[in-house]
């Protein structure tokens, strides 16, 4: 029975992992086929993994304890890079925001300056 718990606690772990991998966008969802990303239930998933190592603590073989370190890293480290992508296109996406309210200006300007022109030509005719 010793050797069935083990199997089926590193599939539970496996599949936590997974899980995580594609709520971070780094593989395709299977029934869509599409990357999807999910950074908050990345982080719930994650958290599970972390609670799961808490509570197992002191009962686990040299294997399952290594996959498990192994894999909360490689979900934690992964949802960084993700977490970091996300709030430098945020950045991005911020920082042009004033450069178009300003070029929406500009046209503002440049369409007052053709009305006044029109205006001052009709005057001076």
């Amino acid at each position: 029975m010793a050797k069935d718990t083990d199997a089926y606690f590193l599939q539970l772990i496996l599949s936590f992992s997974s899980a995580c991998m594609q709520q971070l966008g780094k593989i395709a969802n299977p029934i869509t086929g599409k990357i999807e990303r999910d950074l908050d239930q990345a982080r719930y998933s994650i958290d599970i993994l972390r609670m799961l190592k808490s509570k197992t603590e002191g009962n686990l073989s040299d294997e399952e304890r290594k996959t498990l370190d192994k894999i909360i890293y490689e979900t934690q480290i992964n949802y960084v890079d993700e977490f970091e992508k996300e709030k430098r296109s945020k950045e991005t996406e911020e920082s042009e925001k004033p450069e178009k309210a300003d070029d929406s200006k500009e046209e503002n300007n440049k369409s007052e300056g053709k009305a006044k022109t029109a205006e001052e030509d009709k005057s001076e005719k």
